[in-house]
């Protein structure tokens, strides 16, 4: 009765849509892409966009309500809608590149984009990953969309009227666009991107309209500075109608039009390249054809439903069921692929780094800050066959640039910190992808361990890191303590990836060496790592409760668990297991206060940290989301057991507001969908995975080779939280960890659940996860 009720409320829409789904046991009726767009700037909710796209496609679609060139470009308590944007934004921080807008309007021909925003309601937009719908109040109009990986289709039902209307917008920056009446066509790019300047960057679309049109104009816009009721000076938009209808400027637009009938559709054929409009002709050709808008749209609930089906799961709450696929979605989007497929079917791009269009893959839209600690490794069990091409595509940008990325937006971005390309190369190999120069990628991760490139790649501070052991406080490197304690880790995944690749200890063992730096840090008489001067001096005053300055979006209570590799050195710096437990607790025993004075203001991060009212424990942000899984290493699993559970189910839930702080390209997502698993890689290039409790009486993962992990717990419920007793494989199993190799293999996880905590399970040192100080 339940999943009856489930499902009417959910697939309310279209006929034609609401009509292809009958229940809800394909996972793509789970999926809300709405989660998490209840959010701003001074509080992120998730700070996502509802994505309408396939999973790693070149193009996602997605309704604007922001104005032009605002990151926030959908937020849930918006009411106008004034265009549909194809965009490959990967965070409203990062903001978009390569984007252009279509509205449908009716009326009045209106370019600037208030005037031509209309009213909708929640009630009438339908989102789900392959198709997007919503009524215009305003102009009495539904637009649907349905994407491909490079193309999608548009079915814009009219109402009754001598002037209807459809408006291309191309954004500002320098932009073009050209109608051709004679093929019912509009073609053009964009060039707008957020970040460093791009050397020959054109997004080129093409869009053919399936009525001829009676109608045609082009525009640019200016902005300009008008008097506004005695409040100063505001900007307005101003559009000017060029002679032509091919116009090349500042900001251009395209606008077509036609009389209508009631309910009278209208069909729109749309594609993109980054690399030409004969490209963009060709990936329409391939990848629509002559396909209806329903085809478009069942090939991509198919797409969609095979790949989230790789886990399925049974046994838990629908609002449970709903927040893990919600959540798997949001995992399946960055890095999107920047490639295409030419003319003689190869993989081809244009390069980010040079400009120029190049042969092989190219992925771009994520920051390895925040995913090498869960994406890249969920990506690597489940999926790693796409990584083997994001590695591939990692080797393009060394060779094009001369540095891996830490943010890819599409180039080299300067954000965030440590050079954790270094995970993301390891990690991969380490668990068995092949087929790919890795050994350029052994030189690349040694030259950005070495070397302070442009655009965060590289290591800002290197110099000192490599002599002192730590960089310091006082030479002004912004978030130096938080740059050591990644760099340390980053050096371990080097070290373990020479290890692999047979490497003499003589080029190998200084990775080594240096990844127990992280222990320059550590201040023993308070018991937390801590900024050091030059000198070697501690850093005073200090406040533990700091945020930023010697850290990066944290303070000093959050960054001094960043061993990764290490934990028992840690429980060692700490003085024992004991020691490091009672010190895990009292991240939930001090109350939420901070100190903002580095940053001048409460930033997101933090107000996030008050409103979960968890003490210390900063989930929305991610140097403490491993935290809770460390009890493992110190004998008390059953801590981390309620530890989790009590997180899932406070922080995500499937609704608008329902991530605990930004989303992070997949990465937030991942701990949720790693969590409900049952386990969550700690040290991603460690090759093992730290149990943790699962969220459902059953789940299967079906794996790239066949094999499956096959995860029970039929006694689980919210109370039998706690892990009684665990086989592997019909064996008894008392270790706190699995590894990867036993998984990737099929394994059958058999669980007995309790509501009470055994603490004799896992309580040996043996049990315990890897750590660097017990490697012999």
């Amino acid at each position: 009765m339940k999943r009856i009720l489930f499902l009417a409320l959910v697939l309310v829409g279209s006929r034609s849509m609401a009509q292809q789904v009958t229940t809800v046991t394909d996972p793509v009726d789970w999926v809300n892409p709405l989660m998490g767009t209840d959010s701003r700037p001074d509080l992120s909710n998730g700070n996502t966009y509802p994505c309408t796209a396939l999973p790693w496609g070149m193009n996602f679609w997605s309704p604007q309500t922001g104005p032009n060139g605002d990151g926030w470009a959908y937020t849930y308590d918006a009411h106008k809608i004034q265009g549909f944007k194809q965009t490959h934004q990967p965070s409203p921080w990062m903001n978009d590149y390569g984007m252009f807008s279509i509205m449908p309007m009716t009326k009045h021909l209106h370019v600037e984009q208030a005037a031509r925003a209309s009213w909708f309601s929640h009630k009438a937009e339908i989102s789900k990953p392959y198709y997007y719908s919503v009524y215009l109040a305003d102009h009495d109009i539904t637009t649907e969309i349905t994407p491909t990986e490079r193309a999608a289709q548009f079915k814009i039902t009219f109402p009754k009227s001598d002037s209807s209307f459809i408006l291309v917008d191309a954004f500002a920056k320098g932009s073009y666009v050209k109608v051709i009446p004679a093929e019912n066509k509009i073609v053009g790019y964009s060039t707008q991107a957020a970040g460093p300047k791009l050397k020959n960057f054109k997004n080129y679309f093409v869009i053919y309209i399936d009525k001829p049109f009676t109608l045609s104009h082009t525009y640019s816009t200016t902005e300009e500075a008008r008097q506004g009721n005695g409040r100063g000076n505001n900007r307005v938009e101003v559009a000017k109608m060029e002679p032509s209808l091919e116009t090349n400027a500042e900001h251009a637009l395209a606008a077509i039009g036609f009389q209508t009938k009631r309910g009278e559709v209208v069909h729109l054929k749309v594609a993109s390249s980054f690399i030409s409009l004969e490209q963009a002709e060709l990936n329409l050709k391939r990848e629509i054809g002559n396909d209806s808008f329903e085809q478009t749209a069942k090939k991509g609930r198919d797409i969609w439903n095979k790949t989230l089906s790789r886990l399925s799961v049974s046994g838990g709450t629908i609002d449970q069921t709903r927040t893990f696929y919600s959540c798997l979605y949001r995992m399946l989007f960055f890095p999107n692929k920047m490639y295409e497929i030419d003319a003689a079917n190869k993989p081809t791009h244009w390069s980010a780094q040079n400009g120029k269009i190049m042969p092989g893959y190219k992925f771009a839209g994520t920051g390895f800050w925040d995913t090498f600690r869960a994406l890249y490794p969920f990506l690597n069990l489940v999926y790693p066959s796409i990584d083997r091409e994001m590695q591939a595509g990692l080797v393009n940008d060394y060779k094009e640039g001369g540095w891996l990325p830490e943010w890819s937006s599409p180039g080299y971005s300067d954000c965030m910190i440590g050079n954790n390309s270094a995970s993301i190369v390891a990690d991969a190999y380490l668990k068995g992808l092949r087929g790919y120069d890795i050994n350029t990628l052994w030189e690349a991760v040694k030259h950005g361990a070495n070397n302070e490139g442009p655009n965060a790649t590289g290591r800002r501070g290197v110099e000192y890191y490599n002599t002192l052991g730590y960089v310091p406080y006082d030479v002004k490197i912004n978030e130096n303590a938080a740059r050591t304690l990644e760099y340390a880790y980053d050096d371990f995944a080097i070290y373990q990836l020479g290890k692999a690749l047979g490497k003499p200890a003589s080029e190998i063992d200084i990775y080594k060496k240096r990844s127990l730096n992280y222990r320059n840090l550590y201040n023993k008489k308070i018991g937390l790592m801590q900024g050091r001067n030059k000198d070697g001096s501690w850093v005073k005053p200090f406040n533990p409760l700091k945020w930023g300055d010697a850290f990066t979006e944290g303070n000093a209570w959050h960054y001094s668990w960043a061993a990764l590799h290490d934990i028992q050195g840690m429980i060692n710096l700490e003085g024992g297991k004991k020691q490091f437990v009672n010190k895990l607790d009292s991240i939930f025993i001090i109350p939420p206060v901070f100190d903002d004075s580095y940053y001048g203001g409460v930033i997101h991060e933090i107000r996030e940290m008050q409103i979960m009212n968890m003490g210390q424990y900063a989930h929305g942000n991610q140097p403490i989301q491993h935290m809770l899984y460390l009890y493992n290493f110190a004998g008390e699993p059953w801590k981390t057991q309620f530890h989790v559970r009590d997180a899932m189910g406070k922080l995500y839930k499937a609704t608008p507001d329902g991530y605990c702080g930004d989303e992070d390209n997949g990465q937030t997502s991942a701990w949720y969908v790693f969590s409900a698993m049952g386990f969550y890689p700690v040290c991603p290039t460690s090759s093992q995975y730290v149990l943790g409790t699962p969220l459902f009486k059953t789940m299967t993962v079906t794996l790239d080779n066949g094999k499956k992990i096959v995860i029970n717990a039929p006694n689980n419920s919210p109370q039998n939280k706690y892990v009684q007793t665990l086989t592997v494989n019909g064996k008894p199993y008392d270790f706190n960890y699995l590894t990867h190799a036993t998984l990737s293999k099929g394994a059958v996880l058999n669980y007995v659940m309790s509501d009470k905590p055994n603490m004799q399970r896992g309580t040996k040192e043996s049990s315990f996860p890897y750590s660097l100080s017990n490697e012999k």
